[in-house]
């Protein structure tokens, strides 16, 4: 009896939640629209300042931003441009309040460097603002780039032995359909002002399209059947580093890190991978990652057809992904899982954080951190009022306690 109950137990824990049993994240409303029908929430960041304290920005758009007053964006998802909120939280995401900021960027990436928290995003052209008060107060935002157009959204930082790494993606050319773009590496050294342009190296942009035309005889990609007018390609992308020995793409040198992106092709649950490298002569590049004399490109990341967002965890030494779970059609954003993996390559189903109240209530983009023994994620969310499963009108934070309970 004591088996077959430890046999129900594990199925219960490891079946990818169909709308029954527990989820394993609290869920509380952070910001939410002023005019759901015309002022969208898109993707929130997160990160932990000094003193414990939470720090979550929120990129707000829409063709009704304009209620949101000055400043905004140049560059906007429509014409009225894009304004980031600020939101703190001094008692681990118990209560928060809404900052003064008013930063005119979208697309953000929060990270901490030093005692300092940048911010880094667009306005067409490549911005960063930081801050020197634990999120109160932000600086003008700084142009490290002027040539538009870029993208991204909040994905993973790599903050190592005093250097931050992350990438930015820059749009290929107009001819591209949607999503054309490239990423961009770019490092700096972590006590630097990470303000001046002068402080940051760049790779070139990687251009994925003979990649991609590779993989067509295979079937992939195929046209993305939510978007008819989208094309295959890659973005939204993370990094991260591979800290096993054991592990085929390790690097002793330490001048590797892997790049884990959406992969827009048609099919679900499927990413691209890459490989971020500095070279002898200190320049970046992105390269294809190889593993066994194979080369990389398309690997299997669970709701790798939607944005999602990774950690690594020294405790457990798994890699832990917050990710739409997607059963049904291509785009769909409703519900939100986390899974682990010991190697970027096998992942485990952990548990489901939360399942939107419709189609339209979304529960997707997400971002997390680990703080102490917690999972804390950040969730572009919507309710029934939401325009639909895109344009949403909540930011969601989520805690997991314990959460390396959901290890077995």
């Amino acid at each position: 009896m004591k088996v077959r109950l430890y046999v129900l137990l594990m199925l219960c824990m490891s079946w990818p939640c169909m709308g029954w049993g527990q989820f394993i994240a609290s869920e509380k409303v952070i910001a939410e629209s002023p005019d759901a029908a015309s002022v969208y929430l898109y993707t929130p960041a997160i990160v932990e300042g000094l003193d414990g304290r939470f720090v979550v920005a929120v990129d707000y758009g829409g063709p009704g931003s304009a209620l949101m007053g000055e400043p905004r964006s140049d560059f906007g998802d429509y014409k009225s441009g894009n304004q980031i909120r600020v939101y703190l939280s001094d008692d681990r995401g118990g209560t928060w309040r809404e900052s003064a900021a008013r930063i005119p960027m979208m697309h953000e990436i929060l990270f901490r460097a030093g005692k300092s928290l940048y911010m880094i995003g667009h306005s067409g052209r490549l911005l960063i603002t930081r801050s020197d008060d634990n999120g109160e107060t932000w600086s003008a935002p700084a142009v490290l780039c002027e040539n538009p157009r870029w993208h991204q959204s909040c994905c993973s930082v790599d903050v190592h032995n005093g250097k931050v790494t992350l990438v930015y993606e820059k749009w290929m050319s107009s001819d591209h359909a949607w999503p054309g773009v490239g990423p961009v590496l770019l490092q700096a050294s972590e006590t630097a002002d990470l303000t001046q342009k002068e402080n940051w190296k760049f790779s070139e942009p990687y251009n994925p399209d003979a990649d991609i035309a590779a993989a067509k005889p295979s079937g992939i990609p195929a046209l993305a059947v939510d978007f008819p007018k989208s094309n295959a390609g890659m973005l939204e992308t993370n990094v991260v580093r591979i800290h096993d020995e054991k592990h085929p793409l390790y690097d002793p040198d330490d001048k590797t890190v892997i790049l884990l992106a959406r992969a827009s092709t048609g099919f679900k649950d499927i990413g691209v991978m890459l490989k971020g490298v500095e070279k002898p002569d200190g320049t970046l590049a992105i390269e294809k990652a190889k593993m066994n004399g194979q080369e990389l490109f398309y690997v299997h990341v669970p709701g790798g057809n939607i944005k999602f967002h990774l950690c690594y965890d020294p405790v457990s030494k798994l890699y832990w992904m917050v990710h739409s779970q997607i059963i049904g059609g291509m785009n769909e954003r409703r519900r939100l899982a986390v899974s682990y993996s010991p190697d970027l390559l096998t992942w485990q189903f952990a548990g489901m954080v939360a399942i939107g109240p419709s189609d339209n209530g979304a529960r997707h983009y997400a971002t997390m951190m680990i703080s102490g023994d917690d999972m804390l994620i950040v969730s572009r969310s919507g309710d029934e009022r939401a325009k639909n499963a895109h344009d949403n009108n909540l930011t969601t934070f989520h805690k997991i306690t314990n959460f390396r309970r959901l290890v077995f």
